[in-house]
């Protein structure tokens, strides 16, 4: 797919300096430009590449003027890295504006879609589901029954979502990604075996929710695993059932929720954190990456370690902590020389 600068100035709402019937089918960055390739220019350190790069257009700021020839195309603009971003973004919905039903693909009894529906080929649509305006569903994914998705929302090839599950409007599921599976709920029996403790319940997916790839959540053993609007999960993230995520809150890979844990709005937390289950975490909390977090947390809390400890508290431990060996010298010294003293 090809773009002119015209056309590309008119997205930004930018000013073509140079020739506005250059084409661009790809991206690079601006030091790894070729013939045919969109760049940007941002960050100073990176300007004087913009009299040696080999990109056709490379979108600038308002403010920049060159000292030297330049062979690109310009497109100047009042911020070149949001207005880069801001392509980027239009470039991904070009590139996923896809309609129609691939065959083969099953879809059972009972299912109602809307406009512009994308399914692609080798999916599975369970009985009684409903499919919003808009939603594109990849090559290989699984729908089970009775599941609704809202309008825009993307499944990537492979995505796999239980029965009964609730995805609300404009979310992302990336490939891999797992949505109701049961919960880890087993009962210990007397002879060391265990019983399986049946998962009924579900799991629901607010608004503009983003899970990324090879995720897990859990349905709940009653009642409902909740992610609310807003939330951001990276790939390979563990929620557990009965887990409740409250709006905007951003977790980054590997990170492990343990059952019925609540997290409050506006949380960040690292990556390899262990959270255990049955406790409550606040509003705008930060957890550091490879936190334990074992007990409450309290709004606007900073913590780290494991077990985790207030963030201030975790970095004068560690001063100490690192000093261990030489603090240990010294009193053996001391010890040493009251002895030889008595």
């Amino acid at each position: 797919m090809k773009f002119t600068a015209e056309q590309i100035a008119g997205i930004l709402e930018g000013e073509v300096v140079g020739n506005p019937s250059a084409e661009v089918y790809k991206l690079a960055k601006i030091e790894e430009g070729t013939e045919g390739s969109l760049t940007f220019l941002a960050n100073p350190k990176y300007l004087n590449y913009i009299y040696t790069t080999k990109a056709t257009i490379t979108i600038v700021n308002n403010t920049f003027v060159a000292e030297q020839e330049i062979e690109t195309t310009l497109i100047k603009v009042e911020d070149a890295y949001k207005s880069f971003s801001k392509l980027l973004e239009y470039y991904n919905q070009v590139k996923l504006m896809k309609s129609g039903i691939e065959q083969p693909s099953v879809i059972s009894e009972n299912v109602t879609y809307g406009e512009n529906l994308y399914l692609g080929s080798f999916c599975y649509i369970g009985k009684n589901v409903k499919i919003g305006d808009n939603v594109k569903i990849y090559p290989n994914s699984f729908i089970g029954d009775n599941v609704t998705i809202g309008d825009g929302t993307v499944l990537f090839a492979g995505a796999r979502i239980y029965s009964e599950s609730e995805i609300g409007k404009n979310c992302t599921i990336h490939s891999g990604t797992i949505i109701g599976s049961d919960g880890f709920g087993f009962a210990p029996q007397e002879d060391g075996t265990y019983t399986k403790v049946p998962q009924i319940g579900n799991v629901i997916i607010e608004d503009n929710v983003e899970i990324g790839a090879c995720s897990t959540i859990d349905r709940a053993t009653l009642g409902s695993t909740i992610i609310r609007k807003g939330v951001k999960l990276d790939n390979q993230i563990q929620i557990a059932h009965n887990v409740e995520i409250g709006e905007n809150t951003v977790i980054a890979s590997q990170t492990g929720v343990a059952g019925s844990t609540k997290i409050g709005k506006n949380c960040m937390i690292g990556g390899q954190v262990g959270i255990v289950g049955h406790i409550t975490i606040g509003n705008n909390v930060r957890i550091q990456a490879q936190s334990g977090v074992g007990r409450n947390v309290k709004d606007g809390e900073a913590i780290q370690g494991s077990p985790a400890l207030p963030y201030g508290d975790f970095n004068k431990s560690y001063v100490h902590f690192k000093n261990l060996p030489k603090i240990v010298d010294e009193i053996h010294q001391l010890k040493k020389t009251s002895n030889e003293t008595n």
